[in-house]
């Protein structure tokens, strides 16, 4: 197909070309055209659950949700009609009507705002406001759209905070059941830990037979946690201890093996905070294990050794690098000169990088003088 002969699609008066199988989303994203979501993840089959993303088309008799719409050809499409930003209002009052979203509600008098406040600190045993205000999707189209809960009766939650994991805590108060976490678990990394439970008002992100998520088949990769768009899935040990603005996101490498994830470390005062997947770069596109999320306690840990120890007459003394490196390779060569490079083998791991790798297998070779060297693949 020649471009002239290209299928195009119109939205807001332009026209813009687009490949098939490309949603309404797509082309629109492709195109720097913002159309808000709260359901859609990347990666993942489209459901169009959360509504948020509907949009006018030409001809349809109701709206219809961008991010499952095929594009047709000449399709035209309004993004922020009247009909369009409506419809948007009143399912962000509703979502905001249910549950404990205290950032953006508006009493119709102090008294009645003050005791639904006083309802949220105690059910989240905090006097402050939801653990991601100002990280929150939800709370940004609330204001984009200058809406708040209580236009309908407030829904109170049916589930109790879980929070028996070291590592997640399930706040069901503050749940939209937007379905990204069971998508990021089911279709993103394959866990099949968690998936929609019970029906009607009674329904719930649920692991197997609705047991806690230290019972169950989770792995605590946290890819749920990164997905979650609102305040329901927060990482235990910084919940309302560290806010976005307070830390200052540094891309690196994930160290603890060879796969080489992307990684953003959130730093403050000088201390990793919380540890993020890069998103849209490759190799892990914003995935981690349980490892690379939340393992970062020991780089500041004050039992963390800073300096060498020698051992000496039963009992450590601190050292200089040279003299613990020196230690160590005059142990090495009188090892090898009294009883030959075949007493010495050297073991290493599959989990560094192959640079790494390549370095110690020199080392055993050409300086210890040993074709003893093996790592842990087939442990």
């Amino acid at each position: 197909m020649t471009k002239s002969e290209q299928a195009t699609i119109t939205i807001n008066g332009n026209s813009y070309p687009f490949h098939n199988g490309n949603t309404i989303l797509d082309v629109a994203r492709d195109n720097q055209i913002e159309i808000p979501t709260l359901c859609h993840l990347k990666s993942a089959t489209p459901t169009g659950a959360c509504r948020i993303c509907v949009v006018e088309v030409k001809g349809a008799r109701t709206l219809l949700a961008s991010c499952a719409t095929p594009a047709v050809r000449d399709m035209v499409v309004q993004t922020e009609s009247a009909k369009v930003v409506e419809a948007r209002k009143q399912i962000l009052q509703l979502m905001l009507s249910s549950g404990n979203h205290n950032c953006a509600v508006r009493g119709s008098d102090d008294l009645e705002w003050t005791a639904f406040q006083l309802k949220v600190q105690d059910d989240d045993a905090s006097g402050q406001l939801c653990p991601v205000w100002g990280d929150c999707r939800l709370q940004d189209l609330a204001y984009r759209y200058q809406v708040s809960g209580e236009r309908f009766p407030a829904t109170p939650s049916r589930y109790p905070i879980e929070n028996v994991n070291p590592f997640i805590v399930r706040d069901f108060s503050r749940c939209i059941q937007c379905g990204r976490c069971v998508q990021a678990c089911n279709d993103v990394q394959v866990n099949n830990a968690i998936n929609f439970g019970y029906r009607g008002p009674e329904s719930k992100i649920i692991a197997a037979t609705d047991r806690p998520l230290k019972d169950s088949d989770c792995v605590f990769c946290g890819e749920c946690v990164q997905a979650c768009p609102v305040g329901a899935l927060v990482e235990k040990n910084i919940r309302y201890d560290v806010r976005p603005w307070q830390t200052e996101p540094v891309r690196t490498t994930c160290t603890y093996c060879g796969v080489g994830c992307q990684i953003y470390l959130h730093v403050r005062d000088n201390q990793v905070v919380k540890v993020t997947g890069v998103e849209d770069a490759p190799p892990n596109y914003a995935s981690l294990c349980v490892k690379g999320r939340f393992g970062h306690d020991f780089i500041g840990s004050p039992q963390r050794l800073d300096k060498p120890l020698i051992k000496e007459n039963g009992k450590h003394r601190e050292a200089s690098w040279d003299q613990a490196l020196d230690l160590v390779a005059d142990r090495f060569k009188s090892i090898r000169d009294s009883n030959g490079p075949d007493s010495i083998g050297v073991l290493t791991s599959a989990r560094i990088s192959n640079e790494e790798n390549y370095i110690i297998q020199k080392f055993a070779r050409a300086v210890l003088k040993t074709n003893s060297i093996d790592h842990c693949a087939r442990l």
